[in-house]
């Protein structure tokens, strides 16, 4: 995984939701395509310096959403999209790569319009 994930001590969002809503964004954004091997949780939580129950939590949570899958021992990997139609995925992608592109128009940076998605979704 390439991709940079950063945890915000002055966010006032939890960790574990940071860590969510940045993945989340990744995977919507292609920069995770489905397929994509996660870190292992404890590598992870070294490397962001968090708890592994923090990192647990959130791919757990992603998991129940249908972001991720664990396969055991094997790890987690990015779960591909819905079987049931595969257009929605594009879908979802492309609107909100214009939800993102109009509120940074806005001048709203992307970690505070992910807190307006999370606000919006009651989460």
């Amino acid at each position: 995984m390439s991709t940079v994930l950063r945890i915000d001590p002055a966010d006032p969002a939890p960790p574990y939701e940071q860590l969510r809503s940045q993945l989340i964004a990744q995977i919507a954004g292609g920069s995770l395509p489905p397929g994509t091997q996660l870190p292992p949780v404890r590598r992870l939580a070294s490397d962001l310096g968090l708890s592994h129950n923090t990192v647990a939590r959130t791919y757990r949570e992603m998991e129940a959403a249908g972001f991720l899958r664990t396969l055991g021992r094997r790890g987690t990997i990015v779960a591909s999209p819905s079987p049931a139609d595969p257009g929605i995925h594009q879908q979802a992608v492309e609107l909100t790569r214009r939800y993102v592109g109009a509120m940074t128009d806005l001048g709203v940076d992307r970690a505070a319009v992910l807190g307006y998605v999370q606000r919006a979704s009651g989460q």
